[in-house]
């Protein structure tokens, strides 16, 4: 059995972070992971409670393929609470293919940084564990490394939407602008209209007094 820890600060409120978590996938950088699908998800006294199943894509070397057999698409499932109140992410994963041989539990925990609010502390811990074959401390040794290789290219990817997510908003921001903007446009238009619509039916009062008065 391995045991694999890591932590990770993001420049961004735990807000943003555990947003840009939900849609993680697909990104450029973890193209392994092919998609997810929700299985179940409930609200239980304010805190949100979401199982899902993770599909993706394991590159074994050739030489496991005899000891654990092959798989095109692997599945794991992924279980989490978001808790608003107390700002706490944590999401469960273990997998369900090769788990005859293989078993990867991995939990990822999001939280404020406990010393500036506007970062979010990332905690990872991973227990790999290979069973019933040969070279097992070797292939443990592998998927360590593999998960750790992987971690990393996950941060670059929330960081991916993160940014994402920064541009819809300020996309959002402009055309709030434009729209007013235009729309204060209107209304000085209208006022303006109505002004000199104002000052035309004041004109022709005032001539049609006028020669009454001189009538």
């Amino acid at each position: 059995m391995k045991i694999w820890t890591s932590e990770h600060i993001f420049n961004h409120p735990w807000e943003t972070v555990t947003q840009a978590a939900w849609r993680k996938y697909p990104n450029p950088m973890t193209p392994s992971i092919i998609g997810t699908d929700v299985v179940e998800r409930r609200v239980e006294n304010g805190v949100l409670h979401t199982h899902r199943l993770v599909q993706s894509k394991w590159y074994f070397p050739k030489w496991t393929h005899a000891l654990i057999g092959t798989a095109k698409t692997c599945f794991a499932s992924e279980r989490s609470i978001v808790d608003p109140e107390r700002k706490q992410m944590v999401l469960k994963t273990n997998n369900l293919t090769f788990c005859r041989n293989i078993s990867v539990d991995e939990v990822l925990y999001y939280e404020p940084h406990p010393a500036d609010a506007t970062k979010t502390l990332l905690k990872q811990e991973a227990t790999v564990t290979v069973y019933g074959v040969p070279l097992s401390h070797y292939m443990e040794d592998l998927l360590t490394s593999t998960i750790s290789s992987n971690a990393g290219k996950g941060r670059q990817g929330l960081e991916w939407v993160i940014g994402l997510i920064n541009t819809e908003v300020q996309g959002i921001a402009r055309g709030t602008d434009e729209l007013l903007h235009s729309t204060r446009r209107s209304i000085d238009e209208v006022t303006e209209s109505a002004r000199k619509s104002m000052d035309e039916i004041s004109t022709q009062a005032a001539k049609a007094a006028k020669a009454m008065h001189i009538t």
